[in-house]
């Protein structure tokens, strides 16, 4: 049931260690690995997961009509694609995609590209 201010919450505080999460290879994208954190299920609000994209590889521009990306590069470079054009990313930067707007990212290096995403409401 949605959070209606009156209950706790689903999930309670937690901490997610970077070395104890298991990544599976992404449902759509080759060579793209996924560590789910946080679905649907667990605060019906949001969605995290971990992602690391092999290099020459990611997600394509697409849109996602009803969620808002948060995304967070943690390591390595690549290219998102923002306002209708490709941009180059790094370690520290950080990109918002409200919901119905274009966007993709790729790596463009030879290591791991890794991100941080947060969907909202949840796409997981």
């Amino acid at each position: 049931m949605p959070y209606d201010g009156k209950e706790e919450f689903l999930m309670k505080s937690r901490l997610f260690r970077g070395k104890e999460m298991a990544f599976a290879p992404h449902p759509r994208l080759a060579n793209v690995r996924m560590a789910t954190c946080i679905t649907g299920k667990d605060t019906e609000t949001i969605s995290v997961c971990m992602i690391d994209i092999a290099p020459n590889e990611g997600a394509p521009i697409h849109r996602h009509d009803l969620h808002v990306d948060s995304i967070f590069v943690i390591s390595g470079t690549g290219e998102t694609y923002v306002n209708g054009r490709w941009e180059p990313v790094e370690a520290g930067d950080y990109i918002f995609v409200p919901k119905g707007e274009e966007h993709g990212i790729r790596n463009t290096s030879d290591g791991t590209l890794k991100i941080f995403v947060h969907h909202s409401p949840p796409m997981l």
